[in-house]
């Protein structure tokens, strides 16, 4: 079988196993090394994807089953994004100074202050006034333990994660919560007729997307179901800093749109919206849209037949799910910084943010399968994914290693696009990914947050 133990838990939390077979080995090989599967995991995570659409568009249109044929120049590629993009011939900064691994008293800690306000609250944690450098910080959390650290930060609204072994990891009641979920969370309820079809060819044509993600996870997703067809609005909230390269790597084919759901005026608009969207994405902390009545289970009351989808760093459930994560905290926290240390002293990383990536595709696959379900049966679905859960899928693995059999193999070529009227700048990114039979290759537009520019379903019905 040409699909590892990840893809084969997720495909069977999906219903998808039946088509496994339509997989074929991936064509290429990946310039990574890596002592964990990651490889493996990162072209599971385009493969299913790819063949949930493929089956999406047999759905609308029957049609014999194609082969779904991953690429792994591409795939490494894609993983590998940030690194690609270029910004009128720039590459843009990538970390921040502050993020990054750190030595505390008694080991090592990863931040993560990407984001101004995330920076702030780091300096504040540690005692610093607001214009202190790296170094200030650095011999700061030379003077703290890692998990004290870790806890204190959590409560400032800061984002530090303590370096631990798997094993250690292991043994924390948020790792206990986490093993014991699916490593996708489907939930049907009865509400809502099946919807239709459009008569279009591509496999979610007609399919309308609320995009409430920020980051990487969530919005790969939405982009995976831009480049099928459907209509992507990606929101976002006027008062939330959002980095605007990253908004741009992960916005193509997507428009965009600010609204404060805190507003009388935006929050009557966002619900017009949600009276015609199919399907709505949100990639906040666990109960932060709660008071905007965007709970999935509120959504299916008000709107039976919506798909939902959520991601998150570490879940749902136990103590950690309200906390804020990214995919380099996580990485650290479970133990793959230290299963894969290059000199077995200092932590280390994957070759791409590959949990971030892996994930979005996954749950762009469960979407699509749940649009699948809602026209042929009905009801509401919702999906829950998080990047902690992915991250145990790897560390059990037993795919093996991530040795490439060619460590200078060809990267795909990348695309580049000439400045215009909505996009004053030329910009080079990544090309498409997924591997569905008539799949483009390229995407229709690259969205961005230069200016409000709602399609026309969610113009007209917001104005």
């Amino acid at each position: 079988m040409n699909v590892g133990s990840v893809g084969i838990d997720v495909a069977e939390a999906l219903g998808m196993e039946h088509a496994l077979g339509q997989i074929a080995e991936a064509r290429g090989s990946l310039p990574w090394s890596s002592p964990l599967a990651v490889g493996t995991l990162a072209c599971d995570s385009v493969a299913l994807a790819s063949l949930a659409l493929g089956l999406a568009r047999n759905a609308r249109t029957p049609a014999p089953a194609s082969p779904v044929r991953v690429d792994r120049a591409r795939v490494a590629t894609s993983f590998t994004s940030e690194r690609i993009l270029q910004i009128d011939g720039q590459h843009p900064a990538v970390w921040a100074p502050l993020s990054g691994f750190r030595t505390a008293r008694d080991g090592f800690v990863r931040t993560h202050a990407n984001y101004p306000h995330h920076e702030n609250a780091l300096r504040r944690v540690l005692g610093l006034g607001d214009g202190a450098d790296a170094a200030s910080v650095s011999a700061a959390i030379a003077e703290r333990d890692a998990v004290e650290l870790e806890t204190a930060a959590a409560q400032a609204g800061a984002v530090v994660g303590a370096v631990r072994t798997s094993e250690q990891w292991r043994e924390h009641p948020q790792a206990r919560s986490i093993a014991a979920a699916p490593i996708v969370e489907v939930t049907r309820t009865g509400a809502g007729r099946p919807r239709a079809w459009t008569t279009d060819a591509a496999p979610l044509a007609g399919i309308r997307v609320l995009d409430l993600t920020r980051v990487l996870a969530g919005p790969i997703a939405a982009r995976d179901l831009a480049l099928a067809g459907a209509e992507v609005l990606r929101v976002d909230a006027p008062f939330l800093p959002e980095t605007g390269w990253i908004h741009l790597d992960t916005g193509q084919g997507k428009r965009s749109t600010l609204l404060d759901l805190r507003d009388r005026t935006d929050g009557a608009r966002f619900e017009s919206l949600l009276k015609r969207a199919d399907v709505v994405l949100t990639g906040y902390r666990p109960g932060a849209l709660t008071r905007f009545g965007l709970d999935p289970e509120d959504l299916a009351q008000r709107h039976p037949g919506l798909v939902t989808g959520s991601v998150s760093a570490w879940g749902t459930q136990g103590p950690w799910a309200g906390r804020r994560g990214f995919d380099s905290i996580v990485q650290a926290v479970t133990g793959i910084a230290v299963a894969v240390t290059a000199d077995g002293e200092t932590p280390g990383t994957l070759p791409a943010q590959a949990l971030d990536h892996s994930t979005g595709h996954f749950l762009a696959a469960a979407l699509t399968m749940a649009l699948v379900g809602q026209r042929t049966v009905g009801g509401s679905v919702d999906v829950r994914m998080s990047l902690a859960r992915v991250a145990h899928a790897l560390l059990d693995s037993p795919d093996g290693a991530t040795v490439p059999p060619d460590a200078g193999a060809p990267a795909a070529p990348c695309r580049t696009r000439a400045p215009s009227e909505g996009r004053p700048f030329s910009l080079t990114y990544a090309p498409p990914v997924l591997a569905f039979d008539g799949a483009p290759d390229d995407y229709a537009d690259v969205g961005g947050p230069w200016g409000i520019d709602a399609p026309d379903w969610a113009r007209s019905n917001a104005s």
